[in-house]
């Protein structure tokens, strides 16, 4: 007879992890075949930033009990990985046994070694439990100090204050970004009669999500002075760039 999920076995922590490193440390201090995974991928988990795991699956009768746990580190290069976690009681005792995976079908293959009835899909799961993959980075981060670098940004604008400027709640949102990136994404440095520069400010935050700022540098103000805005979509930019243009026709140099 199965058991609602929302009792699922989850082994006591005590105490509980608290970096990234410590929870590396306690997954392969429990798992029985540590020593199977790759050491250049132990290496890469070592120096990541953030970690999180969910239940991606699990069975629950007669006394045994297993389930698959999706372990996710984010890397220093804003790169994903992620171990998979076995576990279950079916062994001699039926006292708790760990087994760790690089890959989910290897994972998966251990599972069906178990003396339980094939694995519940993660879709069969309810919603709260299902475990969404992790997004693939849109860009290279660098781990810098990228909170007070989008705080200066903000700072730095001198658009009008409306929806297609960063409020007070984008404000807040960035105190969490912990790694950046900025990409020239119109006009070219060096060259004196071009007005208007466009830039994509990138920003990592600790949840592994990713938000971007869009600065518009450019001189075409009533007395030619340099003037920064910053925007929430690059649609909002270079709208703005271009009533700037139509505002000001005359390109001047900078």
């Amino acid at each position: 007879m199965s058991v609602p999920y929302e009792t699922a076995y989850e082994p006591p922590e005590s105490p509980e992890p608290t970096s990234p490193e410590e929870h590396l440390e306690r997954l392969l201090s429990r798992a029985l075949n540590s020593f199977d995974l790759p050491d250049d991928a132990i290496r890469r988990l070592e120096r990541s930033l953030a970690y999180d795991s969910s239940l991606h699956s699990a069975h629950h009768s007669a006394g045994m009990h297993r389930e698959t746990y999706r372990h996710t580190w984010l890397l220093a290069d804003g790169q994903a990985l992620t171990l998979w976690e076995l576990a279950h009681n079916t062994g001699p005792g039926s006292h708790p046994q760990y087994e760790l995976y690089l890959d989910e079908e290897e994972a998966g293959v251990a599972t069906a070694r178990l003396p339980l009835p094939p694995d519940t899909p993660a879709g069969e799961l309810p919603a709260l439990l299902q475990a969404a993959p992790p997004p693939e980075p849109r860009h290279t981060y660098v781990p810098d100090d990228s909170a007070d670098h989008a705080r200066r940004l903000l700072r730095r604008a001198e658009n009008p204050a409306g929806a297609d400027r960063p409020g007070d709640d984008m404000a807040r949102l960035l105190r969490s970004a912990f790694a950046h990136q900025i990409t020239q994404a119109f006009g070219r440095t060096g060259e004196p009669r071009l007005g208007f520069s466009l830039y994509e400010h990138a920003f990592l935050l600790f949840d592994g999500s990713e938000v971007s700022l869009w600065e518009v540098e450019h001189t075409a103000t009533a007395d030619g002075r340099h003037m920064c805005e910053v925007y929430v979509s690059e649609r909002a930019a270079r709208a703005a760039m271009a009533r700037r243009a139509r505002t000001y026709p005359t390109t001047r140099s900078r």
